[in-house]
């Protein structure tokens, strides 16, 4: 989910050998700037609660909030977030958090992409003959992909949720990667070390 006020981004991807992802669905909740944000938050709660139970997902991954400039759309932002956690942990559903330039990163293979780079590589992945409209609706794809191909360290709530053991590799691949080999050969000599 990419949140925000004005339009809340949703989308669904199931995920597949190879690093392979399919569409499920994607979709962008609206509302108008003139209704009163109370109302507002409760047509977005409501939309969230109807994708949740129409799509019953295995993990809800949401765009990590970060501050800028202008502190009316943090603050939308980070309602629309907390609505979209709230109502994944009410079912059980395990969230994961991931920044921007993670999104980026994961997707374009930069974390300074542009949005239309984003559109682009999410349409390539998921196969779709046109880019999905608007940004919101890409972003929230994009989301859903990177938590596919990033899951470690990106879920709440510790203990509490369970991970599922292709997640664990995942996380484990990603950990030993991350370490520098010393030794690439079990055997050790004048020929074997490095």
């Amino acid at each position: 989910m990419d949140p925000g006020l004005t339009r809340c981004g949703v989308g669904v991807v199931d995920s597949r050998p190879g690093r392979r992802a399919d569409l499920v669905g994607v979709g962008v909740l609206r509302t108008a700037p003139e209704t009163s944000t109370d109302l507002r938050l409760l047509e977005i709660a409501r939309g969230l609660d109807t994708w949740l139970d129409d799509h019953v997902p295995d993990v809800v991954a949401v765009e990590r909030v970060f501050a800028q400039n202008n502190r009316g759309t943090v603050m939308g932002t980070a309602q629309v977030a907390g609505l979209a956690m709230v109502a994944a942990a009410r079912r059980g559903v395990p969230v994961a958090l991931h920044t921007p330039s993670e999104v980026k990163a994961a997707v374009t293979g930069s974390g300074r992409a542009g949005k239309e780079q984003v559109q682009r590589m999410v349409a390539n992945i998921l196969r779709l003959q046109s880019l999905p409209q608007p940004a919101d609706a890409a972003d929230a794809l994009a989301l859903a992909i990177t938590h596919l191909w990033r899951p470690a360290g990106a879920l709440q709530g510790g203990d509490r949720h369970e991970v599922t053991p292709a997640q664990r590799a995942w996380a484990a691949a990603e950990r030993s990667a991350q370490k520098p080999a010393r030794y690439r050969t079990g055997v050790r000599g004048k020929e074997g070390a490095r």
